[in-house]
């Protein structure tokens, strides 16, 4: 069992982590009695520092005689220490400010927040882009583009659309793709595209499917438009924040970093795992599973819609992020795009 830290250890703990995120150097005991009000001689001071180093709370770079927080010092800071106040008034109308236009589609509202996110913590905003899965469906349209491929084109209730090229068995003649394109879209508009691919199941299992040549085409040419899932992509703003950060002035940790936003498959994964999760999630250092993102933290928060939640939305910077003023912000702006896609979108 673990040792539970004294009051004494985690006050100097939270007054290590808060002046390391403040100056990005090793923390000392003259820097604790001087600016954290710790009243204790040095001396004490340094005991307690050794006892939380020892604990695998703190560590002592090669280079200084302070500390600095390891992964499981910032893990309980976050769950025990970390006090976390609300948006101020100001705070808050700075933020609905960037979403005033009237008519703003999805799209719009999920790049604007990716920027809000950025710009507000002063880090790297990221959004994920609904899966397809859960998006309503409101049209689709079929283009022929050759004998055998067809060009997919579907629109979501609110507004997001997505194109897919679907190769065919049979060449299929305009006519036919629009009456293809007109029952699908009399018949499942509004639908939840998790429905849609349940109603066609179901019908492609009916008798009439299997005697109606254009009803069984229709079924068999949505059924491979909507089968797959895409790989998911993720909207990232403020990636030149991380080169202020002196913790990735090694070039090739930076180069991990940036081959990773490159990718975004990473972060896809990442903010994948927060779309079910209740309230704010924070994951530090190699919580994330991804050695490319080692030193990396990610504060995260789900945005839904009236059918439940759609992606999730975050920050990501380095383990010394102010926490305290990062996840109100994320929370926040989860908050304003739920409520946004509940009231003006469906």
């Amino acid at each position: 069992m673990a040792k539970a830290l004294t009051d004494r250890c985690q006050q100097i703990l939270e007054a290590i982590i808060e002046e390391y995120i403040a100056t990005a150097q090793p923390v000392g005991s003259k820097a604790l009695t001087q600016n954290h009000g710790i009243r204790l001689s040095p001396a004490s001071v340094r005991n307690v520092m050794a006892e939380l180093e020892d604990l695998g709370y703190l560590v002592s770079p090669h280079t200084s005689a302070g500390r600095i927080p390891t992964e499981k010092g910032y893990r309980f800071y976050v769950d025990t220490l970390l006090r976390v106040s609300d948006l101020n008034t100001r705070q808050k109308d700075q933020i609905e400010m960037k979403y005033r236009r009237h008519g703003l589609q999805m799209a719009d509202m999920l790049r604007e927040a990716s920027r809000t996110l950025s710009s507000f913590s002063q880090h790297t905003g990221l959004v994920m882009i609904p899966r397809l899965k859960v998006t309503v469906f409101r049209h689709i349209e079929f283009v022929k583009l050759s004998p055998r491929q067809v060009l997919v084109v579907f629109v979501t209730q609110s507004g997001m659309v997505q194109n897919k090229l679907v190769e065919v068995d049979e060449e299929l003649s305009p006519s036919e793709l629009e009456q293809i394109t007109n029952y699908l879209n009399r018949t499942m508009s509004g639908m939840s595209i998790q429905e849609v691919r349940a109603r066609i199941v179901a019908e492609m299992a009916e008798e009439k499917a299997l005697y109606d040549h254009l009803l069984r085409r229709a079924f068999a040419l949505s059924s491979a438009a909507l089968g797959d899932e895409t790989d998911g992509d993720v909207i990232i703003d403020g990636t030149s924040y991380f080169l202020e950060q002196p913790e990735f002035s090694d070039l090739r940790q930076m180069k991990n970093i940036v081959q990773a936003f490159e990718q975004k498959s990473m972060l896809v994964d990442l903010l994948d795992r927060g779309t079910d999760a209740v309230g704010v999630q924070v994951i530090i250092g190699s919580e994330t599973q991804y050695h490319e993102l080692s030193g990396c933290s990610l504060i995260t928060a789900a945005y839904s819609g009236k059918r439940g939640n759609l992606g999730t939305l975050g920050v990501i910077g380095p383990n010394r992020m102010p926490y305290s003023t990062i996840i109100p912000i994320v929370d926040y702006t989860a908050n304003l795009i739920s409520r946004l896609l509940d009231t003006e979108n469906d």
